[in-house]
């Protein structure tokens, strides 16, 4: 997606941290929550809001987030480097 935007996302560019809560939920271990905190090096000012618009969108389009967004609340943020 950020490719698409003239938004470089090759090895070492890119990267992200991912936290997950576990709670327990009918006596079972569940993932109720995943954060994923991406960064990006090397972006233009003038590209951030490009970037911001498409991190809105991402989830829609992701494999991993549509398989486990209707049990897992997922949050995502990018912080620029």
């Amino acid at each position: 997606m950020l490719e698409a935007r003239d938004i470089s996302a090759t090895s070492g560019q890119l990267y992200a941290d991912v936290e997950g809560d576990i709670e327990e939920v009918d006596d079972k271990a569940v993932i109720t929550r995943i954060r994923v905190r991406y960064h990006l090096k090397d972006v233009p000012p003038e590209k951030h809001e490009v970037v911001e618009r498409a991190l809105k969108i991402h989830e829609d389009f992701c494999p991993a987030a549509v398989s486990v967004k209707r049990g897992i609340a997922i949050e995502s943020w990018c912080e620029f480097e």
